[in-house]
């Protein structure tokens, strides 16, 4: 009927119109703030930063100075990253050892990211998705192509675990020590030839040579897991010890005693020296050595680099070593 106020809808009830309420300017205040500025890299536990920082802080807190990225002993919290598709697959395929892998989100599939994926589960590493921006802070800035990987401290023995190896396996000791060789492709590759030829280790110094990073990994194509490495704080010193054990010495360099295929000792226990291409052995190394040994080349302006000259000098060993065990000597 018109006019009714009567009707169902036509009259609100006292105080159920809408409108603004007391406080509702501060409602949703909080939802607007949102997460802050992002943490600095250093500050989220879940980046390498932040293990850089907390093993610095460790070393300071025990009155020893901060170490460099990438370098020192297992447990100093110095960690390395390989970045880009290709780096980070040959790494894989080298069997190095793995804290974590990054990869970005949303990433662009093709072979190599399919193969880094079927590797990482096949072997159970971790994986984590990271932005694009956390890959770069990861990186350094360091192109990564979206994928990174997180590689631990490598894991150094010491002289007398190379010694017991070879016991263990009831053989003379061989042994590679490396003085002064400063590139870690030097490192892998004699990995790769001591691993090839049945050396028991290989023994650096602490200090002014190289260690095993990434690169010696790759190089080393997958012997860095198999021959273990040790570490001197004094090569010389380390080499006399040695000698007491009853090992011989024997310094790879130019204008030696005898040739490499007049090696005597090579049946008996035995610490090949090699010294980089252009130095050649320290002199305290080099009047620790019991002997000299040179490798004959087709001219003297050419010089074999250290990669090359134990390769050669370890298939002579094993050569001799082989035709020993088969007179019965």
């Amino acid at each position: 009927m018109a006019g009714n106020s009567k009707r169902a809808g036509a009259v609100r009830k006292t105080g159920s119109k809408k409108g603004a309420q007391v406080g509702t300017g501060g409602h949703s205040r909080k939802a607007l703030q949102g997460k802050g500025p992002t943490p600095k890299a250093e500050d989220r536990t879940y980046h390498p930063a932040h293990e850089r920082k907390v093993a610095a802080e460790k070393r300071v807190a025990a009155g020893r100075r901060p170490g460099r990225h990438g370098a020192g002993r297992k447990g100093d919290g110095a960690t390395e990253i390989v970045a880009g598709r290709n780096a980070a697959l040959e790494a894989l395929r080298a069997e190095m050892p793995v804290e974590g892998i990054y990869l970005a989100t949303h990433l662009e599939s093709d072979d190599r990211t399919q193969e880094i994926l079927e590797i990482a589960h096949a072997r159970s590493h971790p994986m984590f998705e990271a932005s694009r921006l956390d890959l770069d802070k990861i990186t350094d800035g360091a192109v990564h192509q979206g994928v990174a990987i997180k590689v631990p401290p490598y894991d150094y023995k010491d002289t007398e675990d190379l010694l017991d190896a070879a016991a263990e396996a009831g053989e003379a000791p061989l042994i590679v020590a490396l003085d002064s060789v400063t590139d870690p492709r030097n490192l892998g590759a004699v990995l790769r030839s001591a691993g090839a030829f049945g050396a028991h280790g290989v023994l650096v110094p602490e200090r002014r040579a190289a260690g095993v990073t990434a690169s010696a990994w790759k190089v080393s194509a997958g012997a860095a897991a198999r021959v273990p490495v040790a570490r001197a704080t004094n090569l010389a010193r380390e080499l006399a010890e040695l000698k007491k054990t009853g090992c011989f010495v024997v310094g790879l360099d130019a204008g030696g005693d005898m040739e490499v295929g007049e090696l005597a000792f090579a049946t008996d226990p035995l610490v090949l020296v090699v010294g980089s291409e252009g130095k050649g052995l320290s002199r305290l190394v080099r009047e620790t050595c019991d002997a000299i040994v040179s490798i004959p080349i087709a001219t003297t302006t050419e010089s074999l680099n250290a990669a090359v000259a134990a390769g050669i000098t370890l298939y002579e060993v094993a050569k001799q070593r082989a035709a020993g065990a088969t007179s019965g000597e």
